[in-house]
C-alpha cells in the first residue's frame, strides 16, 4: 500500500511539472508593457516575444522615453534591440543568450520579470 501512495505521489508531481512547463510555454509568445518614473527619466517599455526554432526564442524590445533636466521633461526618444533567448525547461525561464538576462514567466499572474523589472502581458483578460 506504501508503494502504491508513493508511485501515485511521483506521477502526481510529473504531471504537475509537466502542466507548468506546457502553461509557461503556450504563455510566452506575445506583447508585454512596463512603464517606469524617476528623478531623471520617464519610460516605456515593449518587448513583443516570438517563437523562432525548437527552444529560440526572438524578442523586440522598443522604449520610449524622455529625459528630465532641471524639473522639466525633454522630448520623446526611441530605442529598439533585438534579443534572442533560449527556453530552459526545468526553470520554465527565458535566458537572453548576448548578456544572460534571465526572464521568469507567471501566467497566473499575467506577468514576466526580466531581472526585477516586471512587464505586464497585453491582451489577456
Amino acid at each position: 500500500m506504501k508503494v502504491n501512495i508513493f508511485f501515485l505521489t511521483v506521477c502526481a508531481m510529473i504531471l504537475a511539472a509537466c502542466n507548468s512547463e506546457k502553461s509557461t510555454r503556450s504563455f510566452i509568445t506575445g506583447t508585454y508593457v512596463s512603464q517606469s518614473e524617476g528623478e531623471y527619466s520617464i519610460a516605456s517599455d515593449t518587448l513583443v516575444i516570438e517563437a523562432s526554432e525548437s527552444n529560440n526564442y526572438i524578442i523586440h524590445r522598443k522604449t520610449g522615453f524622455k529625459r528630465i533636466t532641471e524639473g522639466k521633461q525633454g522630448k520623446l526618444e526611441y530605442e529598439t534591440e533585438e534579443w534572442n533567448a533560449l527556453y530552459d525547461e526545468g526553470t520554465n525561464a527565458l535566458t537572453e543568450t548576448k548578456k544572460g538576462k534571465v526572464i521568469t514567466f507567471y501566467p497566473e499572474a499575467n506577468k514576466l520579470l526580466v531581472g526585477k523589472r516586471e512587464y505586464r502581458k497585453l491582451g489577456i483578460k
